[in-house]
C-alpha cells in the first residue's frame, strides 16, 4: 500500500491546522483507534473511503455497497452512442480491500439510528461506528410526472442509472425506424449532471447518424428555460447534426406534465406529443436512505455543514456527493471526488481532536457532441462565510468557435479525466 502521511495529507488537502487526541472514541475497535462507515460506493463514497485510509490508516474503514461493481454514469451516453460498451465503465471494488485495507461489505443498507451510531443492512446485520459517510447519490421523485413511476422507466427509461436502463434506451433507438421522433425530457434544476441531458441528445444524434436514420430527430422538452454551457451545445448540434435537434424550453411549454407508456406519448400544458423512443429523465432529490435517516430537509436534499460535510440534522454524519447540499458546486461526479478528499481530511483531523483543514474545491465537467467534439467547464471554489462558493477568475468555460483540434483533444481530455479519476478511486 502507497503510505501517505498524515502531515502532508492534510497540507496537500489545504491545511493549516494539527493536532492531539482528546480521548478515547465511542466504540473499542481493537488496534484501530475510531471506526468510519462509508454507505454507498460511487465516485464520493469510494473515494472517501480511500483517502481516509491514507489520511490515518489507524482508522478502521468499513464501505457497505449493495452491487458488485461500481457502473459509472460519466460517460455512458457513449454507451447509448455505440462508441463503448458499459464494461469499459465498471469497477470492483477488491483493489480497495487489497492496496488500502477497507473492508468492503456488499450489502444494503436499510436504516440508520445516529442516536446509537448504527447502520442497519438487509441481511440482518448492525454495524457501530463513531462517525458515518453517507453517499447515497440520487433517487428520483416518482410522483412528480403523472403516469411516470418504476413500472413505466421498463417502457420509457430514463437510463439516468447506468446499467440495465442504458442498454434498454440503446436498443429502443437500435429498433427505431428512420424518420422516428425521440423525445427528451429533461428536469428542473437540481438535478445530477446538469448537462448530460443535452450530451445525449447529441450523442443520439451521433448514433443514429451512423445507423442511417437521418431523417429523424430529438426533441428536448425542458422544465428550465436555459441549461449548462447552453451556447456550446446548440453550436455543436448545428455542426454536426443540422435541423435534428429540438430544444424547447419551458416558457414555450416544455414542462412535461404526464406520460402514457403504453401508447408512447408525452403531454405538456397546451400539447399532447407522440413519440418512438421516450427518454424521461425525472425530477430527482437525495438517495432514499439520507430520507430515511432523517438527513433530507423540505427540499429532499441534505443540508449540511459545507468545510467538514457534516449533516446539519445529525451529529457524526457526513453527507458528500449529489445528495448534500454543497453551495455552487455542481451534482457531479468529479465534484463529489472532491467533497469526499475534504470530508476525509476534515474527518481525521475530528478524530484527533484538531480543527478540521482549511478546505479547497474543484470540478471539471467534460461533455461529449462528437467523438472529436469535446467542452468543458471547470471551476475551482473557497470556503467563505459558511457556504461554498466560486474563486472570481479561476477555472472557465470552452470558447465557442474553437478550431477542430481543440475541440479533438477537449474530446481527448474528457476521456482521459475518466481514466485518470477512476484510477485515483478504485486504483
Amino acid at each position: 500500500m502507497h503510505t501517505l502521511n498524515r502531515r502532508k495529507f492534510l497540507t496537500l488537502l489545504g491545511s493549516t491546522a494539527a493536532g492531539g487526541l482528546l480521548g478515547l472514541p465511542a466504540i473499542s475497535h481493537g488496534a484501530y483507534r475510531a471506526r468510519v462507515i462509508v454507505v454507498g460506493g460511487g465516485y464520493g463514497g469510494a473515494t472517501a473511503a480511500k483517502y481516509l485510509r491514507l489520511a490515518d490508516p489507524r482508522i478502521e474503514v468499513i464501505l457497505i455497497e449493495k452491487e458488485k461493481k461500481f457502473i459509472s454514469c460519466a460517460l455512458s451516453n457513449e454507451v447509448i452512442a455505440g462508441e463503448r460498451d458499459l464494461a469499459s465503465l465498471s469497477f470492483g471494488y477488491e483493489p480497495l480491500t487489497a492496496f488500502y485495507g477497507i473492508n468492503v461489505i456488499h450489502d444494503e443498507v436499510t436504516g440508520i439510528d445516529a442516536n446509537k451510531r448504527l447502520v442497519q443492512t438487509r441481511s440482518g446485520q448492525q454495524h457501530g461506528y463513531d462517525r458515518l459517510i453517507v453517499a447515497p447519490g440520487v433517487s428520483f421523485r416518482w410522483d412528480a410526472i403523472e403516469g411516470y413511476d418504476e413500472a413505466a422507466a421498463q417502457l420509457l427509461p430514463h437510463a439516468w442509472k447506468a446499467g440495465e436502463q442504458t442498454l434498454l434506451l440503446q436498443q429502443q433507438l437500435k429498433d427505431m425506424p428512420d424518420g422516428g421522433k425521440v423525445y427528451i425530457t429533461a428536469p428542473p434544476n437540481p438535478f445530477k449532471c446538469p448537462p448530460g441531458p443535452y450530451e445525449r441528445a447529441a450523442l443520439i444524434a451521433h448514433y443514429l447518424t451512423l445507423q442511417g436514420k437521418t431523417r429523424s430527430k430529438i426533441i428536448i422538452l425542458d422544465s428550465k428555460d436555459r441549461f449548462d454551457k447552453q451556447a456550446l451545445f446548440e453550436q455543436g448540434w448545428e455542426q454536426h447534426y443540422p435541423g435534428m435537434i429540438s430544444w424547447v424550453p419551458a416558457a414555450e411549454d416544455g414542462k412535461v406534465l404526464r406520460v402514457d407508456a403504453q401508447k408512447r406519448t408525452l403531454n405538456t400544458e397546451f400539447e399532447v406529443h407522440k413519440a418512438d423512443v421516450i427518454n424521461v429523465i425525472p425530477p430527482q432529490k437525495a438517495g432514499y436512505i439520507a430520507e430515511q435517516a432523517g438527513l433530507t430537509d423540505g427540499s429532499g436534499w441534505c443540508p449540511v455543514n459545507q468545510q467538514t460535510f457534516e449533516s446539519e440534522r445529525r451529529e457524526n454524519v457526513h453527507v458528500i456527493g449529489d445528495a448534500c447540499v454543497a453551495g455552487s458546486m455542481p451534482k457531479a461526479g468529479y465534484a463529489a471526488n472532491s467533497q469526499a478528499k475534504v470530508c476525509a481530511a476534515a474527518i481525521s483531523a475530528l478524530i484527533d481532536g484538531a480543527k478540521p483543514p482549511v478546505p479547497s474545491y474543484v470540478n471539471t465537467c467534460y461533455s461529449i457532441i462528437a467523438p472529436n467534439h469535446g467542452i468543458s467547464v471547470t471551476s475551482v471554489y473557497t470556503f467563505k462565510d459558511g457556504e461554498i462558493i466560486d474563486v472570481e477568475g479561476a477555472g472557465g468555460v470552452s470558447p465557442l468557435n474553437a478550431s477542430a483540434w481543440e475541440r479533438r483533444m477537449e474530446a481527448t481530455y474528457a476521456r482521459s479525466w475518466f481514466d485518470n479519476i477512476t484510477a485515483d478511486i478504485f486504483g
